[in-house]
């Protein structure tokens, strides 16, 4: 098989870029390129599912890298690649193209990190919405239930009254009844971000709230879905920008004429960004679930422990015993907390200076929350900064 000089190589890249992990493929295929020798690189514009096949049959290059999601585009590149003879590395887990390596996240991996979440947060009951249409989402679904199962407990799967495949979009009302008459409190893992900000509009809907009776759990962290949602979408956080750069990697080795070890190479997920919506301990103390619940609401506003005292009309000792009996900690913790999970986010996040991050986060002055931050991380808030942002 003849291929082109390495600085003359044309690659198509399959990808389209309308969600944040298939924005991070792209990114990891850049760094990739960036590192080695360049290529010309074919990216055509298209929505998922609706792949130019028409530029695409017309093109003529050395390597493809695709999200094989349809048979169509598959039978575009079987075509392809026998008129040509070039190399293809698929970045789907729809497995639509014969004898092509691929590169995905682990699915079961996704799956067993969203079980540990909940069940870390004391959760009894556990619930999937998935989307029929991918092959991925059927194999997060399969792993949640099988994680879950080894609790001795089962996962309640919603399944769509309507065709296989129908579109998210068409599921409102019957999410929303299905959500309603789970026992309650569950924890939800959504396939992907989109359907999490479904469960959540469903939940608001229908009165349920939202981590307390139903948590949710995303997949992808889109950080702009996620932090747009009401509330803030927790999400599991994908490798994308690993698989990305894998992939290109892989073909590269491909068009050099290389045989691969293997065609499957799945990456595992990098952690989860834990948001309000999955922030909740599935425990039955009405007290304590009401004074989390204002804690979350006001704890960025200054709120102290005889301002929860005062709303739940109780003691400190009484409430003080009911935490550290119920969750461990005090509620002067549970209210650091979340003020310090609001000072990460601002200087993760923003270029704000550190008056207005104590102020936005519920301390008076700067120089306190610059001595408890460094007393809490080990190192200052700006340096803390300056560390995440390398």
């Amino acid at each position: 098989m003849h291929f082109a000089p390495a600085a003359g190589r044309r690659v198509a890249v399959v990808i389209e870029a309308s969600n944040a992990y298939a924005r991070g493929l792209l990114a990891g295929i850049h760094r990739h390129v960036r590192e080695h020798e360049p290529w010309t690189i074919f990216l055509p514009e298209h929505g998922r599912g609706f792949p130019p096949l028409e530029p695409l049959a017309r093109w003529r290059g050395d390597g493809v890298i695709a999200r094989i999601e349809t048979a169509a585009i598959a039978r575009t590149l079987a075509a392809l690649r026998r008129r040509q003879k070039l190399a293809i590395v698929d970045v789907s887990a729809g497995r639509l193209l014969s004898d092509t390596p691929y590169v995905e996240t682990d699915d079961a991996a996704i799956a067993r990190l969203a079980a540990e979440h909940f069940i870390e947060r004391d959760f009894r009951h556990f619930a999937y919405l998935g989307d029929d249409r991918f092959r991925w989402s059927q194999n997060r679904r399969d792993a949640f239930v099988t994680a879950v199962a080894g609790t001795g407990r089962s996962v309640a799967v919603y399944r769509s009254p309507g065709r296989r495949g129908t579109r998210p979009a068409d599921d409102d009302e019957p999410i929303e009844a299905w959500l309603g008459a789970l026992p309650k409190p569950v924890g939800l893992l959504a396939c992907y971000d989109i359907r999490g900000r479904q469960a959540l509009d469903a939940c608001r809907r229908a009165g349920i709230a939202v981590p307390d009776e139903v948590a949710v759990l995303g997949v992808d962290d889109d950080e702009l879905l996620c932090g747009l949602a009401t509330p803030p979408l927790s999400s599991v956080i994908p490798d994308a920008v690993g698989a990305g750069r894998l992939a290109a990697g892989l073909l590269e080795r491909l068009m050099r004429g290389e045989r691969l070890e293997k065609d499957e190479w799945l990456l595992p997920p990098l952690g989860i960004a834990s948001r309000q919506s999955s922030d909740a301990l599935a425990i039955d103390d009405l007290l304590v679930v009401a004074a989390v619940r204002f804690i979350r609401e006001r704890a960025t506003a200054g709120l102290k422990v005889q301002d929860v005292v005062r709303k739940l009309d109780t003691t400190r000792r009484i409430l003080d015993g009911r935490f550290l009996a119920r969750l461990g900690h005090s509620p002067h913790e549970e209210i650091a907390r979340h003020q310090f999970r609001r000072v990460e986010q601002l200087l993760a996040e923003t270029d704000l200076p550190l008056a207005t991050v104590a102020e936005r986060s519920g301390f008076r002055h700067a120089e306190y929350m610059t001595v408890a931050f460094t007393k809490r991380y080990g190192t200052p808030p700006s340096r803390w900064r300056q560390a995440r942002r390398r």
